[in-house]
C-alpha cells in the first residue's frame, strides 16, 4: 500500500511539474505579445553584428536575428527594443528577465550551457579567436608573440583561450583588460598593447574602426572554436523552440532559394519543403504556438541567412568577410539546419 501511495505521489509530482513547466513555457511568448515588442540584448556597438547609427537605428547579424524572431512572433521585424550590454552584463540581464533573448556574439560553451540557467538556440556565426597586430611589428604568426602585451575584453572566452594557448606554447604575455570591445580597440590604437585578441569576425569589425585600417593585419592563426548564437533562459521550452526554429527557417530558406525579394512568388510553389517553410501547407507554426505563416513573415521582414550575412559582414561590406565555414553545407561550409517538416 505504501509503495502504491509512493507511486501515486510520484506521478502527481511529475504531472504537477509538467503542468508548471507548461505554464512557464507560455510566459515569454505571452509577455512579448502583451507588451507588443521583443526586448533583445545586443552589444553596445560592434560593426556587422549589432551597432546603432547616429539616428539610433540598429543593424548587424545579431540585430537581424532579433528582428527575425520579432517577425515570427508579432509579424513585424521592427517590433524590437534593443538593450546594449557589455560582456560582463549580458548573462545577468537574461537571467533576471530584463531581456527576452540575448543575441550578442556570444560563444556556446558547456559551462555556459549547463551552469548559468541558459540555453543556446543555435549558431548564427561560426568563428574562432585570432590576433590583430600592427603591420610594422614584423610578426607573421602567433608563435612569435611571446612576451607581447595583449589587449583583451573582460568576461569573454577569449581570456581563457589566450591563457590556454600561451601556456601550451610555453610563452608569456601581459594582458591589458578592458570592459568593452570599443575600449580594447582604443587601447590598441593608442599603443597600450602590441596585440588585440578576440573572435576573428570581431577583429575585422574593430580594425574597421582604426584611423587607418590598412595599418593592421589579422594573423592567420585561429586558436579556438567560437560558435556564436542567440541565447534564452532555461525552463521555457516553447520560447527556446521558437528562437531555435526561426534561425533554422532562415538557413533552410537560403538552401531552398527563398529570398526576401521572391518570397511572395514562392507562396505559389508546389515544392512541399517550401510550402511547409512558408506555411501554405501543414501546421508547423501551430506546433510552436505561432501562426503557420511565421516562416513567411521571417523571410519577408528580414530575409534568409545568406542575405543576412551578405548585408552585414559579407565581401561587399567594410568587414569584407567571405562565407568560409559559414557557407551552406551544400556549398562547402558547415551551415546546416534541421528540416521544417
Amino acid at each position: 500500500m505504501l509503495k502504491a501511495r509512493s507511486i501515486a505521489a510520484g506521478a502527481a509530482l511529475v504531472i504537477g511539474t509538467f503542468a508548471s513547466s507548461q505554464a512557464l513555457a507560455a510566459s515569454t511568448l505571452d509577455t512579448i505579445k502583451d507588451r507588443g515588442h521583443l526586448q533583445c540584448g545586443v552589444t553596445s556597438g560592434l560593426p556587422g553584428f549589432s551597432q546603432p547609427d547616429e539616428n539610433g537605428n540598429w543593424t548587424g547579424i545579431d540585430v537581424d536575428t532579433c528582428r527575425a524572431v520579432a517577425a515570427a512572433v508579432l509579424g513585424d521585424g521592427k517590433a524590437v527594443e534593443f538593450t546594449p550590454l557589455t560582456a560582463k552584463e549580458r548573462f545577468t540581464a537574461l537571467q533576471s528577465g530584463e531581456i527576452d533573448m540575448l543575441s550578442r556574439n556570444t560563444t556556446w560553451t558547456l559551462t555556459r550551457d549547463a551552469s548559468l540557467g541558459l540555453n543556446f538556440a543555435g549558431v548564427n556565426y561560426y568563428d574562432g579567436q585570432g590576433f590583430l597586430i600592427n603591420k610594422g611589428v614584423g610578426v607573421d604568426d602567433a608563435s612569435q608573440l611571446s612576451g607581447a602585451t595583449i589587449c583583451i575584453q573582460a568576461g569573454t572566452t577569449t581570456e581563457l583561450n589566450l591563457s590556454d594557448y600561451f601556456r601550451a606554447k610555453g610563452m608569456e604575455f601581459k594582458p591589458i583588460v578592458f570592459d568593452t570591445s570599443e575600449q580594447t580597440v582604443q587601447g590598441f590604437s593608442a599603443g597600450r598593447c602590441d596585440v588585440l585578441t578576440s573572435d576573428r569576425s570581431q577583429l575585422a569589425a574593430l580594425r574597421s574602426k582604426l584611423a587607418d585600417p590598412s595599418s593592421a593585419k589579422i594573423l592567420p592563426d585561429t586558436i579556438s572554436k567560437e560558435p556564436l548564437g542567440p541565447v534564452v533562459r532555461q525552463g521555457d521550452d516553447q520560447w527556446f523552440n521558437i528562437v531555435k526554429w526561426v534561425l533554422s527557417v532562415q538557413i533552410n530558406a537560403e538552401e531552398l532559394g527563398v529570398t526576401q525579394a521572391n518570397v511572395d512568388d514562392m507562396l505559389k510553389s508546389d515544392n512541399p519543403n517550401i510550402q511547409r517553410l512558408l506555411g501554405t501547407d501543414g501546421d508547423m507554426g501551430t506546433k510552436l504556438g505561432l501562426q503557420d505563416d511565421f516562416g513567411y513573415e521571417v523571410i519577408k521582414n528580414v530575409g534568409n541567412y545568406g542575405e543576412m550575412y551578405a548585408r552585414n559582414v559579407g565581401p561587399d561590406t567594410p568587414l569584407g568577410l567571405d562565407r568560409g565555414i559559414n557557407a551552406l553545407w551544400t556549398d562547402g561550409g558547415i551551415m546546416y539546419a534541421p528540416p521544417v517538416r
